[in-house]
């Protein structure tokens, strides 16, 4: 079965309920979800339980039965900063790896899909990563 890397905004939206973005997200992530193994690391695990007062209400949102936890790989390390490097050789502004890039980069070394709304950095820096996002 194949696996797709759920990136932080999708479960935001859904979790968050963004008006915006709630219904796309939502169809995005139950069509994933028949279809592959969902995945999360721990930036995208991070950047969500900023909603959450304790680990064990994280954890009921997130459900480890159907999110699988993933490290992130030390290629994918590698491979993030060096998109950092080239995203600072384009004029960038922040003054360290965005998590964006450790995201991308776990999916790329791993061979997952990623789900996201924001495919335009992630088609800029890893333009091998197969995307799903809104069109």
């Amino acid at each position: 079965m194949s696996s797709i890397l759920i990136d932080s905004n999708i479960l935001l939206d859904i979790l968050g309920e963004d008006g915006a973005w709630r219904n796309w997200s939502v169809k995005a992530l139950a069509t994933a979800a028949e279809h592959a193994v969902l995945v999360i690391n721990a930036v995208v695990y991070g950047e969500v339980s900023v909603r959450y007062s304790s680990m064990e209400a994280m954890e009921a949102a997130l459900p480890p039965a159907a999110f699988v936890r993933e490290p992130i790989p030390f290629e994918a390390g590698f491979l993030a900063g060096k998109a950092y490097a080239a995203y600072k050789r384009r004029g960038g502004a922040k003054t360290s790896p965005l998590p964006d890039f450790l995201i991308g980069a776990h999916a790329a070394v791993m061979g997952h899909r990623l789900l996201t709304r924001d495919a335009r950095r992630y088609r800029g820096y890893f333009p091998k990563l197969d995307i799903i996002a809104p069109e």
